[in-house]
């Protein structure tokens, strides 16, 4: 398929059968009520940059058709499938239910390094899941993960934009495919 720079991302209106046409990477983004029509948008060019299954979009959050999203997104949200829910917990739950390993990204005392995601502790298909900008990822979604995961923060700064985290992981993760 010939990939489309920015221009042409804009003003696609790709069918059903253009998205079909993607091979997609076994894993899926889960995004926890993100504030941000700009983090959203960056989440929804990341999901095309690593051709993610999906993108399910919960609680209460912007989605698409949404022109802010759109301008960070370049139009990608037009070629990532993706599905709006109303619980990160039951999403959660529904994707383990599949047999789909889930990796939370939060700051808390069960979380690893996320340098220590090797190839033996990865495991597809998998679901990155990122939470709000202010309160993160609640304890039901962190107990409810398989694994939790965190980036060092060597700074003054206590934490890293929601979807350069989610990018660092998700790049990690692919070097397991």
């Amino acid at each position: 398929m010939k990939k489309l720079n920015a221009k042409q991302l804009r003003e696609s209106e790709p069918t059903e059968e253009d998205v079909g046409k993607i091979k997609r990477n076994p894993i899926y983004l889960v995004l926890d009520q993100i504030i941000d029509t700009y983090n959203i948008g960056s989440l929804f060019r990341l999901a095309d940059a690593i051709a993610v299954e999906k993108v399910y979009l919960c609680g209460d959050m912007e989605t698409p058709p949404n022109s802010r999203i759109h301008k960070a997104a370049v139009g990608t949200e037009n070629w990532v499938p993706w599905k709006k829910t109303d619980s990160t917990l039951e999403t959660i739950k529904m994707l383990n239910e599949k047999g789909v390993h889930t990796i939370a990204i939060e700051q808390d005392k069960k979380s690893t390094d996320y340098k220590l995601l090797t190839t033996d502790k990865i495991k597809f298909p998998m679901a990155i899941i990122a939470g709000n900008e202010i309160r993160g990822l609640s304890k039901e979604v962190v107990n409810e993960a398989d694994t939790i995961v965190e980036l060092p923060m060597c700074g003054i700064n206590n934490s890293f934009n929601v979807w350069g985290t989610t990018a660092v992981v998700a790049y990690k993760v692919l070097e397991s495919l």
